[in-house]
């Protein structure tokens, strides 16, 4: 597996740190020790597909997201996390990746915040014949520090970006984001994230007010990327 660099990972360490303080999404209080969260918490099954809930942290205070309006709830599953957990106590839940059409890393935290468990579990995913799926808000190279498509790319097989908005001030007014630069940096992803992987989307809210659905669908499609519409208020 390809081994992180220890100064990538002292840096991640920081900007998580800052993350925290800027952005503590949690609904309830997250630590390191011994709590075993429930097992429908860390994956949940919707449709044939398994996803995975890596985190409660993000780069991101999406308005939209129904957590910051005190529900932690998709699709009956309470995706609150009292614990982030450690990758194998994921991969002893996926059991059998291969019955399932795709393993999905989402959950209501940012995936690439959690990058080396990240790629922990979905190498072992590979290797063990499932697929896999990343669902991002595409700041992950803007956190790390540096372009994390290489490693993402030996193991993920499809990639969702959320663009949500077609200029700066109404990603920023919707998605708040902790750090500066974000809109720009997501932009270049999408852009870059092709080269990597084969299959990537990016999506946009239809109905979330003053998003313009089709130059965002321009926007996705100029950078040689396929469009995904969402509808405002549905999750999962």
């Amino acid at each position: 597996m390809h081994s992180l660099k220890h100064n990538a990972e002292q840096g991640l360490e920081v900007a998580e740190q800052k993350l925290d303080i800027l952005r503590p999404n949690q609904s309830h209080p997250t630590s390191q020790a011994n709590t075993t969260a429930h097992d429908e918490t860390l994956v949940y099954q919707i449709g044939n597909n398994l996803y995975i809930n890596l985190t409660d942290r993000c780069t991101l205070t999406c308005q939209f997201c129904p957590k910051h309006n005190g529900c932690t709830d998709v699709k009956g599953y309470d995706l609150a996390l009292e614990v982030r957990p450690p990758a194998q106590q994921i991969i002893d839940l996926i059991a059998d990746p291969s019955r399932y059409d795709c393993i999905v890393f989402c959950g209501y935290g940012e995936p690439t915040l959690r990058l080396k468990p990240l790629l922990e579990i979905a190498h072992w995913v590979k290797q063990h014949g499932g697929k896999t799926r990343l669902n991002t808000d595409g700041l992950g190279n803007l956190v790390n520090k540096r372009n994390i498509l290489p490693e993402l790319s030996e193991y993920i097989d499809a990639l969702s970006i959320s663009l949500n908005a077609h200029n700066e001030a109404t990603y920023i007014q919707h998605c708040q984001p902790a750090l500066p630069g974000s809109y720009e940096a997501m932009l270049a992803f999408v852009a870059l994230a092709p080269h990597y992987i084969k299959e990537v989307s990016a999506s946009a809210i239809n109905g979330l007010e003053g998003v313009d659905i089709a130059a965002c669908r321009q926007l996705a499609e100029s950078r040689g990327v396929h469009f995904k519409q969402r509808e405002l208020d549905v999750v999962g």
